[in-house]
C-alpha cells in the first residue's frame, strides 16, 4: 500500500518547499517565471498566468491539509499578485503573460487561463472567505458564459483578444492545433466550475456544469473511450491523436464534477464511464509503471513519460479502485508511485519534466515555468493523502 506519511513528506519537502524557497521574487513581486531543467533560475523570464494560478490553487489546497502558516503566506502572495497585475480592470478577465517586472507582455484572453483563475480563486476562498476571491471567480464565470459559450452549437470557444474579440490563432501552446473547441480547455472549465460550485450555490452554474459533463461524455469521448482532442466550431473532429494523461485525468475529474453536482444519475453514469476511460488510458501504461504520452491511429507516437500523466494516473487509478473495488487498479497505482519515486522525483527539489522510455532524464525541459507548476503533482499527493486509508 502507498504510505500516507510518504505522500505527505514528498508533498512538503520535495514540492512545496521547492516553490516557497526557490520561486519567490523579492525584487519585482510575485514569483519568478522559470527555473530550467538544470536548476538554473531565469529571473527575467515572463510570468505566466497559468503558473501563478496553479501556485495559488496548490498552496490554498495544501494549507487546508498542512495548516502550515507559511503555506498560507504563499497563497496570500499569489492571490495578491494576480489581483494586482493579471486582472484586466478595463475589459475583464486575466492576461496571459507579464514581463518579469509585472507589465503586460501578452494580453490575450485564453479561456483555459480564465478557467484556472476561477479554479484558484474558488480554492483560495476556502481559506480566506472574508476577502474578494469568490467575487473574482464569479466575475470570471459570468465573462465565460457571456463571451466563450457558443449559444448556437454549444461548447466553449478557445480564446479571444483583450477586448473579447476574435483571434486568428487560438492555440494554447505551439504544440497544439489551431482549433476553436478543444478537449483540454473544456476539461479545465469543467474542473473550475466544479470547484466554484463547492463554494457558490448558483443554479446557472450548476446547469453549466451539467452541460459540460454531458459535452465531455458525448462530444469528446470516442468509441474507444479515449478523449477526442480538437474540433472546429461545428464539432467536426480535427485530430485522431490520443493523450493518455488527459484520459485518466478526465476520468476522475468527471466523477468529482458529478459528486459535487449531487445528481445520482450523473454520479452513476460518470463512474461507469471513468472505469472505461481508465482502462483505455492503461493502453499507454508501460511495464515499469510509467504512463506514456501519446498515440495515434497507427500506435504509439510519444513514448516519453512526462511528470503530469504520472501524477494524474495516481489519482485516476485510486479513483477506479475506490469505485470498483478491483485490486488491479491499486496495484497499478503502486507501480506508478514506485516509478515516480525512482525516475521523476529530483532529490534537489520538484519532479523532472519527463524521462524517456529507457529511463533517461530529459534536462532540457523546465523544472518550473509557464507549464511546469506544482499543480499536477501537488494535487495528486493531496488527493491520495485524502483518499487513502
Amino acid at each position: 500500500m502507498i504510505e500516507k506519511s510518504e505522500l505527505y513528506k514528498v508533498l512538503n519537502e520535495n514540492v512545496l518547499d521547492f516553490w516557497q524557497s526557490r520561486m519567490v521574487d523579492e525584487e519585482w513581486g510575485g514569483f519568478y517565471g522559470r527555473i530550467d531543467g538544470h536548476d538554473q533560475l531565469h529571473p527575467k523570464a515572463d510570468k505566466a498566468i497559468i503558473l501563478n494560478t496553479r501556485i495559488l490553487w496548490t498552496f490554498s489546497a495544501a494549507y487546508q491539509v498542512t495548516q502550515d502558516i507559511e503555506h498560507k503566506k504563499v497563497a496570500d502572495r499569489a492571490y495578491q499578485y494576480i489581483v494586482d497585475h493579471f486582472i484586466d480592470s478595463e475589459f475583464g478577465g486575466v492576461y496571459w503573460t507579464l514581463d518579469h517586472t509585472g507589465h503586460v507582455s501578452n494580453d490575450k484572453k485564453q479561456v483555459y487561463a480564465q478557467a484556472f483563475a476561477i479554479y484558484a480563486f474558488s480554492e483560495y476562498h476556502k481559506i480566506a472567505p472574508k476577502g474578494q476571491a469568490l467575487e473574482h471567480a464569479v466575475t470570471l464565470f459570468n465573462l465565460l458564459e457571456t463571451h466563450s459559450l457558443d449559444k448556437q452549437d454549444n461548447g466553449y470557444f478557445e480564446a479571444f483578444d483583450r477586448q473579447w474579440g476574435v483571434l486568428s490563432d487560438v492555440r494554447l501552446s505551439d504544440k497544439d492545433m489551431n482549433a476553436t473547441k478543444t478537449m483540454n480547455t473544456h476539461l479545465h472549465v469543467l474542473e473550475a466550475y466544479t470547484n466554484l460550485l463547492m463554494v457558490w450555490e448558483h443554479e446557472p452554474l450548476k446547469k453549466a456544469l451539467q452541460n459540460l459533463m454531458e459535452l465531455m461524455s458525448t462530444k469528446f469521448i470516442s468509441d474507444t473511450n479515449h478523449f477526442h482532442l480538437f474540433f472546429n466550431d461545428q464539432w467536426e473532429l480535427q485530430s485522431h491523436e490520443v493523450s493518455f494523461g488527459h484520459d485518466i485525468e478526465g476520468s476522475w475529474l468527471l466523477c468529482e464534477a458529478a459528486e459535487v453536482h449531487q445528481d445520482a444519475r450523473l454520479i452513476s453514469s460518470t463512474r461507469a464511464l471513468a472505469l472505461k476511460m481508465t482502462d483505455a488510458s492503461l493502453e499507454g501504461m508501460d511495464d515499469d509503471g510509467g504512463l506514456m504520452n501519446e498515440a495515434g491511429p497507427e500506435g504509439l507516437t510519444d513514448t516519453d513519460k512526462h511528470w503530469w500523466p504520472q501524477a494524474e494516473a495516481l489519482v485516476g487509478l485510486i479513483n477506479a479502485w475506490q469505485i470498483s473495488g478491483e485490486e488491479r487498479y491499486l496495484t497499478e497505482a503502486e507501480k506508478t508511485w514506485s516509478f515516480i519515486k525512482s525516475r521523476l522525483i529530483d532529490p534537489k527539489g520538484e519532479w523532472h519534466w519527463r524521462v524517456t522510455r529507457t529511463g533517461q532524464v530529459v534536462l532540457d525541459e523546465d523544472k518550473a515555468g509557464p507549464w511546469k507548476c506544482p499543480y499536477h503533482n501537488g494535487r495528486a499527493l493531496l488527493e491520495l493523502y485524502r483518499r487513502l486509508p
